[in-house]
């Protein structure tokens, strides 16, 4: 097959030579038969010429000056039609042309030497001249026009932008279980209309993006507004307090009355005390067992101690945990919970150890969680027993605080927001200057939620977290596994994988990643983005390559699965910019679930909406004896409660035995 391809070339070639020597064979009896004189006076004609010469007059062809001119043109132009030269990558249309144009003017124009006042040899010199010039000219550049390379790459989208483009969502799927974004996209380089349908956010949604990207103003925004608009019960967690606490109050002024039973709206900061609401997050009617005592005791030291998250299981890690949660129930069972807070448990642990291991043998049910630290302290271990307690105490004790304490140990509402007969709008502010210290306490609020929502027969509700790995949740991905069966939205707001990774330890963090059924992401880096890649998936892109040899050119054509989205592309995202994927239901499919979109805002109209927001109002006039006198009281509930058991061991017999002295 080589060999018969390779015969049809070469005998193509030889036609395309005979040709273009035709074509110069009829110049030259042009030149010949209009310039006769010239050749009779340089005794260059004979008889056989001028026969064969009249032959061909009378076919026509030389009849008019220009008729065989044209005719030699047009044979030349044929042999240009199938040459084949080296190609050149550099090679323009524009100089191709140039050498064309020049050529046919001189070509044409030529004749006008022939009217030049000088002896008719010299004029014929002149217009033989001046015609082969721009013969050759124009074979000059028919023959540069073969060598331009037609197939060649587009260089224009250098960056690939246009063949990593695809199909999006353009449908709006809304429901009362969704949140919808206005976005445009590119697709072969037009801009389109879409919109993201996030249809079911109960299957978790995460919300990626470096600090600027529009996290908050383009997507966490709109899940707290659309959610309530919806008649979704929230927990919103803001750790700039109040950028987002805002925006959920003025939702909730707005469409209150849209609910079959009009939610509250509660607010718990730690530095504006009087527009703080105040609760107990270990309040005793939700303490149903003592493995209630053991999560919350988990949380605040972990939350506390964020690298004691990677040691979970050392020995110093849940010695204390196993006391603070002997705590928790003592004073939960103790006078029917009256005293069961955090602030009482924080006084608690300071007690003297004779106190502290009285009180805590009183509890049948905490004596194994105990019996260690009563053993180490009357076998005289202080060394070991110091490094157990002092793990608990140092942590617990930055979280004395007036402040603090006064939050804390009061019941202005209870943590159940999707309570059908007493739905509520929670705002939880965390301040990023005090973030080890409140988020620790925020944490233990947040977990204590979580055992309260994960009910069934309960409201819809959606939790929003920003900058979610600055507080602790401990089974965060349990909850996410399950938050469909109970109605409940989860939306996670992080910087980067690795963030998520430092706090959470590389295995929660991995979980969470891969369990979340809705991601958006806005600029991020490094392995985060390589994942994010290849979860979006890979789309059919057209490929070209361009070979170029010694004698010939060739532009091949593909079609390559490649990725729809590049690690490189999306650390390269500007703000406002996102990519990611949704989930849909059965009964709501969805065939597009890819997007790599710019958000559209409707800034003029957010602007106006903010300027017309109310403020959080003030809760209660807070002045500074006040929230002291709280302290002082928890401090002084915890003696109190010394006394009270000291003195029913002294006058019990059958319990004094109890009492450690030393």
């Amino acid at each position: 097959m080589s060999m018969q391809t390779g015969e049809n070339e070469q005998a193509l070639r030889k036609i395309l030579d005979m040709t273009r020597l035709i074509a110069v064979i009829l110049l030259s009896l042009h030149f010949y038969y209009y310039c006769y004189r010239a050749f009779l006076d340089w005794h260059l004609t004979s008889s056989f010429t001028d026969r064969v010469l009249g032959n061909i007059r009378n076919t026509g062809l030389l009849r008019n000056f220009h008729i065989s001119k044209c005719w030699a043109l047009a044979l030349l132009v044929i042999s240009l039609i199938g040459a084949r030269g080296k190609k050149d990558e550099k090679m323009s249309f524009k100089t191709a042309f140039g050498y064309i144009i020049t050529g046919l003017s001189i070509y044409f124009v030529s004749f006008l030497a022939l009217h030049i006042p000088l002896p008719f040899t010299t004029v014929t010199i002149i217009y033989i001249g001046i015609t082969s010039l721009g013969f050759l000219l124009i074979l000059s550049g028919g023959t540069l026009l073969s060598r331009i390379i037609k197939g060649s790459l587009n260089n224009n989208d250098i960056f690939n932008s246009e063949n990593e483009t695809f199909p999006q969502e353009e449908r709006l799927l809304e429901d009362d279980y969704s949140v919808n974004l206005p976005a445009i996209y590119n697709l072969r380089g037009k801009m389109r209309k879409s919109w993201i349908n996030f249809i079911n956010i109960a299957r978790g949604v995460l919300v990626l993006g470096t600090p600027g990207s529009g996290k908050s103003f383009f997507v966490i925004r709109h899940f707290i507004t659309q959610t309530i608009e919806k008649n979704y019960t929230c927990l919103v967690y803001d750790m700039k307090y109040p950028d987002l606490s805002i925006i959920a109050y003025n939702a909730w002024l707005k469409n209150r009355k849209s609910y079959k039973v009009e939610p509250k709206f509660y607010a718990i900061n730690f530095d504006d005390l009087s527009r703080s609401n105040r609760c107990n997050p270990l309040d005793p009617t939700t303490m149903l067992d003592i493995t209630d005592a053991t999560e919350s005791a988990r949380t605040i030291l972990l939350g506390l101690n964020r690298e004691w998250i990677k040691k979970q299981g050392d020995f110093f890690v849940e010695s204390p945990i196993n006391l603070v949660t002997g705590i928790i129930w003592f004073l939960r069972k103790f006078q029917d919970g009256q005293y069961c807070t955090l602030p009482h448990v924080i006084e608690f642990l300071q007690l003297e150890y004779d106190d502290l291991f009285t009180l805590l043998r009183m509890e049948k049910e905490i004596e194994v969680l105990i019996n260690p630290f009563v053993n180490a302290y009357l076998n005289d271990v202080m060394e070991q027993l110091e490094g157990q307690i002092a793990s608990a105490k140092v942590a617990m004790g930055r979280l004395s605080s007036p402040q603090l304490y006064y939050v804390m140990s009061g019941n202005d509402f209870k943590l159940d927001i999707n309570n059908p007969d007493d739905p509520k709008i929670l705002c939880l502010g965390n301040n990023p200057q005090k973030l080890q210290i409140y988020g620790a306490v925020l944490s233990l609020y947040v977990n204590r939620l979580l055992k309260l929502v994960n009910q069934k027969g309960k409201l819809k509700n959606a939790l929003i977290f920003d900058e979610f790995p600055t507080i602790f949740l401990n089974g965060i991905s349990n909850h996410i596994a399950v938050a469909r069966g109970y109605k409940s939205a989860t939306v996670l707001g992080l910087q980067d994988l690795s963030q998520l990774r430092k706090d959470y330890g590389r295995e929660e963090a991995d979980v969470i990643f891969g369990i979340v059924g809705n991601i958006i992401s806005g600029q991020v880096t490094g392995d985060t983005a390589k994942q994010l890649s290849d979860r979006i998936g890979r789309i059919m892109q057209d490929r070209q390559s361009l070979s170029i040899n010694s004698g010939d050119t060739s532009v091949s054509k593909s079609k390559q699965l490649e990725a729809a989205v590049p690690a490189s592309k999306i650390a390269g995202l500007s703000s406002g910019e996102f990519v990611g994927l949704v989930a849909d239901n059965p009964d709501n499919k969805i065939e597009l679930k890819s997007f790599h979109c710019q958000i559209q805002n409707d800034i003029p109209a957010l602007q106006r909406e903010e300027a017309a927001y109310e403020e959080i109002p003030i809760i209660r006039e807070i002045n500074p004896s006040t929230v002291q006198n709280n302290y002082l009281q928890i401090k002084q509930d915890v003696q109190d409660i010394v006394q009270i058991v000291i003195d029913e061991l002294i006058h019990d017999p059958t319990r004094s035995h109890l009492i450690i002295k030393k």
